[in-house]
């Protein structure tokens, strides 16, 4: 974990690359091994029906990402998974230019472990390439 699910009015993907968005935290979120690489899951959710703020101006945007996170990490962890995501994802996004006025958001949700089943056969794949690439 964690798994990062990236919201964001459909303006958003008309002046944005989303697919180098989701790259940005991706390397954000190994860069800080907060979690197993096997776990990590990265996805974007483009809003297409979206009233913004008072519905005024068509560069009004937003992107909302939530992080859901196994059990087990103290609040500094989380707070430096927020800070320094949020940080690499506006800073790329500035990077690319253009006319919207982006509302951002950035939350962690824990989960419940008692009330959650994970099967990763990731993890297993990735252990046996590595193991035959002799890594």
């Amino acid at each position: 974990m964690p798994h990062l699910i990236v919201e964001h009015s459909s303006n958003v993907a008309a002046h944005h690359d989303i697919d180098a968005l989701l790259d940005v935290l991706l390397e954000s979120t190994l860069a800080q091994g907060v979690a197993p690489v096997p776990g990590i899951r990265i996805r974007a959710v483009n809003h297409e029906r979206t009233r913004i703020a008072d519905g005024s101006n068509e560069n009004y945007a937003f992107i909302a990402i939530t992080a859901r996170l196994g059990p087990g990490r103290d609040a500094a962890t989380k707070m430096s998974l927020i800070e320094t995501t949020l940080d690499a994802a506006q800073a790329h996004i500035a990077s690319e230019g253009g006319p919207l006025i982006i509302a951002w958001s950035f939350e962690v949700q824990e989960i419940d472990a008692a009330f959650r089943i994970n099967r990763n056969e990731i993890a297993a794949h990735m252990n046996k390439t590595d193991a035959s690439s002799g890594r």
